[in-house]
């Protein structure tokens, strides 16, 4: 009896170090277990998912479905070439590109319809620069003008801050690939620029889609070829939407997106989210394809360092429309030169000119300017309603109505406030600003003018909160009902 119980309990023992042992040996396993590729560098931080992707790690078509972009299984079809090596680089899109997005991680705008995200890629010196300059460019777009940028990159040597806005999941995707694309092929973007992004909240792209194999194959010496191509994918099935104009080494896009059409382009949520993304102490705040004089940046250091304001100052930079087939006038001399010819003339002239007409071209084009350097040609005296220069100021300035969506009163609107609010114009000269082509004033497309009925219907209500606010009516907006009799 004494015997079989002493045998049953040596078993129990034995049974207790094998499983204590086996147990040993498959943490130890664990720990030291191989990678998918033993010389892939340490991912930063990777994505939370119920399951590990079993994914080979050399597939280059890389997903995100509200998360931080990874390798997409789509990426095993045969009909994609299985190219190992391309760039010897197979860390996560966020590492690799500087890429920070998480479509579930947005802010709303103020009126909730739009998710923002600042600093979605920001330029390597960005920060650095913005220490070392007064004034950061401040602009917005979409993807069928955002090849602007690169030259106003070429004339600005300071820090820019660019919001772009997606209307549709494939435009995301293509803009997505065009930056990078850009930043690629450019110094000067990969330095200075640091994108912002704009998206709808409720109907908004949902997953992100980046083929970094075309990427790789994007030819550095034809970026208007590129994006070319990549709107005609995210336009498919829309016929003459895009007509290209090359002159000399201007580019141009004429058409827009067709989801334009339907959904109209929050300028003024643009405008704030790249002005609230500038950390520079004054912000020159301007349409994409609205192009800076050479060295302006430069310019204005030591314009701003002496410049003492008294008040409220906006400082105006004269903005000309030029023929295609021109060169970009190196300065103001040249300028004139080419207004006296008639290649070149004030912005909107043609179109509507009341848009820039304050400004006083031909006063501005008569001052004498004894060097380069920046100094103020005259005041703006005769301020009339529908006024809208491009100007450089603090960021005090009252923000962008968020209400004017599309076309008309996105502009004017805010500098029609800042004139109540008793800011002072001020015409800088010999700086200037230029926009590609002679405009032609031509029927308005149905689309544009309903867009701006709704916003002339906004302003209605708008001017009566201004007139609350400051107390103030200097263009006797605010007219007294007629009685009855």
């Amino acid at each position: 009896m004494c015997q079989s119980k002493w045998r049953f309990w040596k078993l129990s023992i034995f049974i207790l170090l094998f499983l204590t042992m086996y147990n040993i040996f498959l943490t130890i396993k664990l720990m030291y277990a191989s990678s998918c590729d033993k010389n892939q560098p340490d991912v930063l931080f990777e994505p939370i998912k119920a399951e590990p992707p079993a994914i080979g790690c050399s597939d280059k078509v890389l997903e995100s479905y509200g998360s931080q972009p990874e390798i997409s299984k789509s990426s095993t079809s045969k009909s994609l070439p299985d190219n190992r090596d391309i760039e010897n680089d197979n860390r996560p899109l966020t590492v690799k590109y500087n890429f920070k997005l998480d479509l579930a991680l947005g802010r709303s705008d103020d009126r909730m319809r739009y998710l923002l995200f600042d600093n979605v890629i920001v330029g390597d010196k960005f920060v650095h620069l913005t220490g070392l300059y007064k004034t950061s460019l401040a602009t917005q777009s979409s993807l069928d003008k955002i090849a602007s940028i690169i030259e106003s990159s070429l004339h600005w040597g300071g820090p820019i801050s660019l919001a772009v806005f997606a209307g549709s999941e494939k435009e995301l995707n293509g803009l997505l690939m065009y930056i990078i694309y850009l930043r690629k092929c450019n110094v000067r973007i990969k330095e200075r620029v640091s994108f912002h992004l704009a998206i709808l909240k409720d109907k908004g792209p949902k997953k992100i889609l980046i083929d970094d194999e075309r990427i790789s194959k994007m030819g550095c010496d034809d970026p208007i070829g590129v994006l070319k191509s990549l709107l005609k994918e995210v336009n498919k099935g829309v016929s003459d939407a895009h007509i290209y104009i090359k002159s000399s080494l201007n580019f141009f896009l004429k058409g827009i997106s067709p989801w334009r059409f339907k959904i109209p382009y929050p300028q003024n949520v643009l405008r704030n989210l790249a002005r609230k993304n500038c950390r520079s102490e004054y912000t020159f705040l301007i349409d994409v394809d609205i192009i800076p004089s050479k060295g302006m940046a430069e310019s204005l250091n030591i314009f701003l360092g002496t410049q003492k304001c008294q008040g409220k100052c906006a400082y105006v930079v004269p903005t000309y429309e030029l023929y295609e087939r021109v060169a970009f006038p190196p300065d103001k001399t040249d300028l004139v030169r080419l207004a006296n010819k008639g290649l070149a003339r004030p912005f909107h002239h043609k179109v509507f000119i009341y848009n820039q007409y304050a400004t006083n071209f031909s006063r501005w084009e008569r001052f004498q300017d004894p060097d380069m350097n920046i100094r103020i040609s005259h005041t703006v005296t005769n301020f009339e309603f529908l006024y809208e220069p491009f100007y450089i100021a603090n960021d005090t300035v009252p923000p962008h109505d968020e209400r004017f969506i599309g076309y008309g009163y996105t502009r004017n609107s805010q500098v029609y406030e800042m004139f109540v609010a008793g800011y002072e114009f001020l015409v800088l000269s010999p700086i200037f600003t230029c926009h590609w082509g002679l405009q032609v004033k031509k029927t308005r497309p149905p689309w544009r003018e309903h867009q701006n009925n709704l916003n002339r219907r906004q302003f209605d209500q708008f001017k009566k909160e201004i007139f609350a606010r400051y107390n103030k009516d200097p263009l006797n907006m605010i007219k007294p009902k007629k009685k009855k009799n």
